[in-house]
């Protein structure tokens, strides 16, 4: 269906690229959608989330509002509009019932559920045209393309450093290194995602509740299911044996405890744990997205952010992306700097493991086991 567009219609896709940015990464694909009127004027929507309206809905919307035409319009969408029916309706019958004659999607739906709206917008009389900004278009969704390809979870990853790049000083003593700001910020992240992973270690060390709240430490309406990766046990009195949500993966291995999250229906995973939990998932390629927090604090010797990676040259250092994607890839948070990052999708052969998923260049190896911190303080709540 490709064929040829329009300088103002190659404007209108953009425009719905910029809304797609809008929106934030995790289960879902960044979506945006853009409606162009006869006489020109353009109008934008986009997908905010799981639950939420779809962009083509979105852009529906706005136009409704506005009193726009949609009969003479036509709607442009950064992903192929989905065809089934999930938390919400499918977008191909939304489509269909607003009257829009014409529809310009810039990139096919690689999720087999939701894909096939090109055709069926096509079967019930539309003109459907595709592959305006593609290239643009899979570049913004390609880690999530990736995890859609590999059954597994999409994964964010929370550092929370001073500026020479410590968790922890000498003393293994950490709170808080980021302010009340940055804190509030990834409780937010904690109600989006499905679930929230720390190792043993961190476990045992912070006996942390692993839920979101608000500034006065009421819960938010969503809460992650808590989960815990390694083999120590953990003691029956802390907060994660007593919370019957608990997830206990017994496990070193990254991608048997992907592959049990997506088999517990976890599409959207947050990785909160200690340095060698964080330098697992880099190591073995498993980190979609990046949410840095840093702190004006320099603490000198103490524990890095990130361990095991098992470089030893620049040259197979993990390069990430600045992020602009619903924040700008450097803000500022009371005191604290932001840093968001996506990284690049890794070849699809470069590793053959059973979830069939791409390696970076450092070496994959469980982290070491260490001997679990006693507790020895009143357990902060995190």
């Amino acid at each position: 269906m490709d064929a040829e567009f329009t300088e103002l219609e190659s404007t209108a896709m953009s425009a719905a690229l910029d809304a797609a940015r809008e929106g934030f990464r995790g289960a879902n694909p960044l979506v945006g959608a853009a409606v162009l009127t006869a006489d020109g004027q353009i109008v934008t929507g986009h997908h905010a989330g799981a639950g939420t309206a779809h962009a083509e809905v979105d852009v529906i919307t706005t136009a409704h509002d506005l009193d726009i035409d949609l009969s003479t319009a036509t709607l442009f969408v950064t992903l192929e509009p989905c065809s089934h029916r999930g938390r919400t309706g499918p977008c191909t019958e939304a489509i269909i019932a607003a009257r829009i004659p014409s529809v310009v999607f810039a990139s096919p739906d690689p999720n087999p559920r939701a894909s096939g709206g090109g055709r069926i917008l096509a079967e019930a009389g539309l003109q459907v045209r595709s592959g305006l900004h593609r290239e643009d278009a899979q570049a913004l969704n390609a880690r999530w393309a990736q995890t859609m390809a590999e059954l597994r979870p999409f994964v964010t990853a929370k550092i929370a450093q001073s500026l020479d790049g410590a968790v922890a000083a000498a003393d293994g003593t950490s709170q808080w290194i980021t302010s009340p700001e940055s804190r509030a910020h990834a409780h937010e992240i904690r109600s989006r995602v499905d679930a929230i992973l720390v190792g043993t270690g961190t476990a045992l060390a912070d006996d942390p509740r692993l839920n979101a709240r608000d500034g006065d430490g009421s819960p938010l309406p969503n809460q992650p299911r808590p989960v815990v990766l390694g083999t120590s046990p953990l003691p029956a009195e802390s907060f994660l044996a007593l919370n019957p949500d608990t997830l206990r993966l017994p496990t070193h291995d990254i991608d048997a405890a992907l592959e049990r999250l997506y088999a517990e229906g976890v599409r959207h995973l947050l990785v909160e744990g200690g340095p060698r939990v964080l330098g697992a998932f880099f190591a073995a390629g498993a980190v979609d997205e990046v949410f840095c927090y840093q702190a004006p604090m320099l603490i000198g010797p103490g524990r890095s952010s990130v361990d095991g990676l098992g470089i030893d040259t620049l040259g197979e250092a993990l390069r990430l992306i600045p992020d602009d994607t619903e924040v700008p890839a450097v803000s500022r948070l009371g005191p604290d700097f932001l840093l968001h990052f996506t990284t690049a999708p890794a070849p699809p052969d470069s590793r053959a493991t059973a979830l069939g998923r791409g390696q970076s260049t450092a070496q994959v190896r469980p982290w070491p086991i260490a001997p679990p911190a006693p507790v020895t303080r009143p357990a902060p709540q995190r």
